[in-house]
């Protein structure tokens, strides 16, 4: 008896992705995820939130944003329906990773990741709306999308890579530096969402609760933090050029430093000018960006090819005379 094959493994069967391909399609699913989040973000700045005021439906007799709830209805509706699009994006990921020969099952299973993240981030946007936009689940519903972001920017690196064992290219002490970035961003990443869900950009034009302390020293712990990551990500830079890092690692450094900067100007105005809808919606976008830019710094780090060019062994000692 001949075995029944998923509807992945017949695409696979009759059609080969090219890696430029599969590596586009990686980086459709970030760049929507990008985009999901600045336009969820606007949802909550435009007073949306509970613009559909339930879930799955956007009213308890209508699928769809009915005329009588306005532009507010029609943007979280619109909102709701670019998860759709994400979806593609992320169907279109394990599409192409599937299709790839050889097949890359790890390459796949990070699709899937994705796609599993995309479900249980839409139940809990749902669970978000039932609880008249809660704090607490908005600052999940958006840490959910950095995860899903997370995964998305290590799907489309790997799709550059080949499945051999990684190996260094710089000191050991310059991957626990990125360690660090890394750990000190998700602790930025996690206070933002204490002074969103202080702040006065509740989603909407009613009364909705705010986590029980003052804004202005949210404020304050968040921007020490984003000190903390700057001055991380400049002494990276320094040690990269110490040690001689390849050029790509040295830029990667450069560009999250750059990107940083620019948060943190973004950050300061807003707060001195009144936390203005367009200021918070730029700090959302560059929130993502920098995130994006931490993942892609560690992940340069190390590669995965099999003609990887050995650390310099000059690395270490020059790293003992900082």
């Amino acid at each position: 008896m001949v075995p029944v094959q998923t509807p992945l493994a017949l695409i696979a069967q009759r059609w080969t992705a090219a890696p430029r391909i599969v590596r586009r399609a990686a980086f459709s699913a970030v760049a929507m995820t990008v985009l999901i989040i600045v336009t969820g973000g606007a949802v909550r700045l435009t007073g949306s939130g509970l613009g559909c005021d339930t879930w799955p439906k956007c009213t308890d007799d209508s699928l769809f944003a009915t005329p009588e709830q306005g532009l507010h209805g029609a943007i979280e509706f619109g909102n709701r329906m670019l998860t759709y699009v994400l979806s593609a994006a992320v169907g279109w990921t394990i599409v192409a990773a599937r299709s790839a020969k050889p097949m890359r099952r790890s390459l796949t299973r990070l699709g899937w990741a994705q796609f599993w993240i995309v479900l249980s981030n839409a139940v809990l946007g749902g669970i978000t709306v039932w609880a008249g936009l809660n704090p607490w689940t908005v600052a999940g519903h958006f840490l959910a999308a950095n995860a899903l972001l997370t995964v998305a920017v290590i799907t489309w690196h790997r799709a550059g890579e080949t499945d051999a064992s990684p190996r260094p290219r710089v000191p050991r002490p310059v991957r626990q530096l990125s360690w660090a970035i890394v750990i000190t961003s998700v602790v930025l990443i996690v206070l933002g969402t204490g002074v969103t869900g202080s702040g006065k950009h509740a989603g909407d034009s009613s009364d909705v609760a705010r986590m029980p302390w003052d804004w202005a020293d949210a404020a304050h712990i968040h921007a020490a933090s984003a000190w903390v990551v700057c001055a991380l990500a400049l002494a990276m830079w320094f040690v990269l050029r110490v040690v001689d890092a390849p050029d790509d690692i040295r830029a990667r450094a450069r560009d999250l430093l750059v990107i940083l900067l620019l948060q943190g100007g973004i950050g300061y105005l807003q707060y001195f000018t009144g936390v203005p809808e367009i200021l918070v919606g730029a700090h959302m976008l560059g929130s993502a960006l920098m995130w994006i830019a931490v993942v892609r710094l560690a992940l340069s780090l190390r590669e995965r090819s099999h003609t990887a060019a050995p650390v310099a062994p000059q690395s270490d000692h020059a790293l003992s005379t900082l």
